[in-house]
C-alpha cells in the first residue's frame, strides 16, 4: 500500500484530501511544515515514503538521494522551484505542479496589492495604530499603466481586473506570439514595458533567466513613481537593489508577498526600508483556492503513482527505468 507525505500545512488528517487518498488505497502522513525547512527534517519526513504532496519544501539532489522508495512529488501550487528536478529525473521521481489552479486568488490578491500601494493603506493604518491620523493623498488606478512580466495563468487573470479599474495593460512574455491571444493587451519588450509602466506585476516563474532580472539596471528605467508589486518568486528580484532603489527615490514603492528567504530574514534589505511593504506569502491563500489545490494535488498523487502523471514537469528527464536508483 503506496505511502504518502503531506506538508503543506493546511492539509489535515481526515480532511477531503485526506479521505480521498485513503479511498485510493493510500495511506498518509500528515508532517506540515512552516517556517525554515530543515533538510535532516525532510529526511526523515520521508523515510519510507513513495510520494509527497508539499509546499515550498527544499528538495534539493541531496534530500531526494537519501528517500529510496519516492516516486512521485507533487507541489500544491504553480512554482516548483524548491525542489531540484533534474536530480529528481535522474532517479526516476516524477515532479508535478498544479498549473493556473490559484489563478484566480493570486489576481485578486495582486489588485488589492496594487490599491493599497496606490492609496498607502498600509500606511495609514499603521500609523493610526500608532496614534496618528495620517492625511497623505493617495492615487487613483483609472488611467495608469500596468505592466506584467509574464503571460501565465495569474498574470491573465489580472487583465480583466486591472481593466475593469480603468488601467491600460501591458506584458512582456517569452510566450510564443501565435499563444498572446488579448489584443486588449499590448505586449512589449521588457525594457518598455519598465520605463512605460505606472506599476510593473511580477507573474513569471523562477528559472536561470530569471533569476535577478530585476535589478539596479532595471529600477533605473522604471519612472520614479513607478510602484513594483510581486506575488511569483522573491529571487527574481534583486532584494539590495531594490532596497537602495525605493529609498534612494529611484521608484516610489514596492509590496512583496514573496521575497528570496521566507520567513523574511532578521538581516533582510527589505527590512526597514520606508515604501516597501512585505507581506507573507498569501497571494493563493483563499479558501477556495486551497481546496481546489488540496483536491487537484492529491489527484495528481493518485495519477503520479499509477503511472499517468498529468502535470509531470520534469517527464523529459526521467530515468527510462525509476527502479535504477544509486543509494550509495
Amino acid at each position: 500500500m503506496p505511502r504518502i507525505l503531506i506538508t503543506t500545512d493546511y492539509l489535515r488528517p481526515g480532511d477531503e484530501v485526506d479521505q480521498y487518498l485513503r479511498a485510493h488505497g493510500h495511506t498518509t502522513r500528515h508532517s506540515p511544515m512552516v517556517g525554515r525547512r530543515d533538510p535532516e527534517q525532510l529526511v526523515a519526513a520521508l523515510d519510507g515514503m513513495d510520494a509527497a504532496l508539499v509546499a515550498n519544501e527544499p528538495l534539493t539532489a541531496d534530500v531526494l538521494s537519501r528517500a529510496p522508495r519516492l516516486r512521485a512529488v507533487v507541489r500544491t501550487g504553480v512554482g516548483y522551484d524548491s525542489v531540484d528536478t533534474a536530480a529528481a529525473g535522474k532517479l526516476g521521481i516524477t515532479v508535478s505542479n498544479l498549473p493556473g489552479i490559484n489563478a484566480n486568488a493570486v489576481a485578486e490578491y495582486t489588485m488589492g496589492l496594487l490599491l493599497a500601494a496606490a492609496r498607502r493603506l498600509v500606511q495609514s493604518a499603521t500609523g493610526v495604530a500608532a496614534g496618528g491620523w495620517p492625511r497623505e493623498d493617495g492615487h487613483e488606478l483609472r488611467g495608469s499603466t500596468l505592466g506584467l512580466i509574464g503571460y501565465g495563468a495569474a498574470a491573465r487573470a489580472v487583465v480583466p481586473l486591472a481593466q475593469a479599474f480603468g488601467m491600460r495593460v501591458l506584458c512582456a512574455t517569452s510566450v510564443p506570439e501565435d499563444l498572446r491571444t488579448d489584443p486588449s493587451v499590448r505586449f512589449v519588450d521588457l525594457p518598455v514595458l519598465l520605463e512605460t509602466s505606472d506599476y510593473v506585476s511580477v507573474h513569471t516563474g523562477l528559472t536561470d533567466r530569471t533569476r535577478g532580472l530585476l535589478d539596479a539596471s532595471a529600477f533605473h528605467r522604471m519612472k520614479p513613481t513607478a510602484v513594483l508589486v510581486n506575488t511569483a518568486r522573491g529571487a527574481v528580484v534583486d532584494e539590495r537593489a531594490l532596497a537602495d532603489a525605493v529609498r534612494g527615490g529611484r521608484i516610489a514603492a514596492a509590496a512583496l508577498d514573496v521575497v528570496g528567504e521566507e520567513p523574511l530574514a532578521a538581516d533582510s534589505p527589505l527590512r526597514d526600508v520606508e515604501g516597501i511593504v512585505v507581506y507573507s506569502h498569501l497571494a493563493g491563500q483563499t479558501a477556495e483556492a486551497r481546496a481546489a489545490t488540496g483536491l487537484a494535488g492529491a489527484a495528481e498523487v493518485v495519477a503520479a503513482l499509477e503511472g499517468r502523471p498529468r502535470f509531470a514537469v520534469n517527464a523529459h528527464l526521467l530515468t527510462p527505468d525509476p527502479t535504477a536508483r544509486d543509494d550509495g
